[in-house]
């Protein structure tokens, strides 16, 4: 069986190599703007609180794990404290420290412990797949989770060899974990709300096993056994898209892929999409983002090649 979740991870090409530590003294709290930036955050000890914006303050104790996937305006800050909303008000003193900073009073006494970092989604097609995801997802009371987030803090005190590199690949399977074991209870639209609903995930498998179906919503609505007006206003509210541009996403999110392998003429490409020429594929593929097939593939080679000698100079540079 198809399984969307996990396709739409594996396309994204999860990694997580920036970190720090934060220690916090109680009163204190931060904010951040940085749009687009996938955040996340494990609590290894204490509590304190996020405040995404135009949201609920979510508590967060010892063993959370919060992913923002594309990162708004949201604060964290101590239990007590009031969360930055607008920016206006001032933040706590921030004071760098070896391995990350200290955030509030440096001289007080310590009161949490956070990990923090920004994750990189490999796939030039991220912007489209993040908007298949939640706003955010947080896990708490996973025992997986909750084995990854200690081997996470117990690496992040340590000292030994090769940590960064560990660490690295440990914050990679908790971000896929995390995205997998949201999907009974995932807080906003986004794909893992849809596949919480089991006539929503049917309908959502369908797509993903055949993409080149010409689906129509009656059809989908008929897989998921719901009329189509309730198909069509309950994928919407869970998903965040309608159907059909749900399925256009994903479409040329797979186009994408295959013109970056280059195996296949785009002929082809467009059959295997949905797309019964190479013109009709090309026309929408262009629409959507922004730029013909053949051009992408191009930039696409280009890139590859630039990365490819990036990294061998660089592998030269260490030997």
């Amino acid at each position: 069986m198809v399984d969307p979740l996990a396709e739409v991870v594996s396309l994204l090409q999860p990694g997580a190599p920036f970190s720090k530590l934060v220690t916090g003294s109680n009163p204190w709290a931060v904010r951040r703007t940085e749009s687009g930036r996938p955040f996340y955050c494990v609590v290894l000890e204490g509590s304190c609180q996020l405040a995404v914006d135009g949201h609920e303050t979510i508590p967060l104790r010892e063993g959370d794990f919060v992913l923002i996937p594309a990162a708004r305006g949201f604060s964290t800050s101590s239990p007590d404290a009031a969360p930055l909303r607008d920016g206006s008000e001032a933040a706590s003193q921030i004071t760098p420290v070896p391995g990350g900073a200290w955030v509030g009073d440096p001289h007080g006494a310590a009161d949490v412990r956070l990990l923090i970092g920004h994750c990189v989604f490999g796939s030039p097609d991220a912007a489209l797949l993040v908007s298949l995801l939640p706003q955010w997802v947080h896990v708490r009371g996973e025992r997986r989770l909750s084995t990854l987030v200690q081997l996470v803090g117990d690496e992040s005190r340590a000292e030994r060899p090769a940590r960064d590199v560990v660490l690295a690949r440990l914050l990679e399977v908790l971000l896929i974990e995390a995205l997998r074991s949201t999907a009974s209870r995932a807080p906003s639209p986004g794909l893992a709300r849809g596949l919480a609903n089991p006539q929503l995930a049917t309908a959502l498998r369908r797509m993903h096993e055949r993409p080149a179906h010409p689906w129509t919503v009656a059809e989908l609505a008929k897989e998921a056994a719901m009329s189509r007006s309730a198909f069509f206003e309950r994928f919407s509210r869970a998903v965040g898209l309608a159907p059909m541009e749900y399925l256009l996403a994903w479409r040329m999110a797979l186009a994408k892929q295959l013109l970056q392998k280059k195996e296949l003429p785009i002929a082809d490409i467009a059959e295997r999409v949905g797309y019964s020429s190479a013109s009709t594929f090309g026309v929408a593929f262009t629409r959507h983002v922004g730029m013909p097939p053949a051009r992408y593939a191009r930039e696409a080679r280009l890139r590859a090649s630039a990365i490819e000698t990036a990294t061998g100079q660089k592998t030269s540079a260490n030997g």
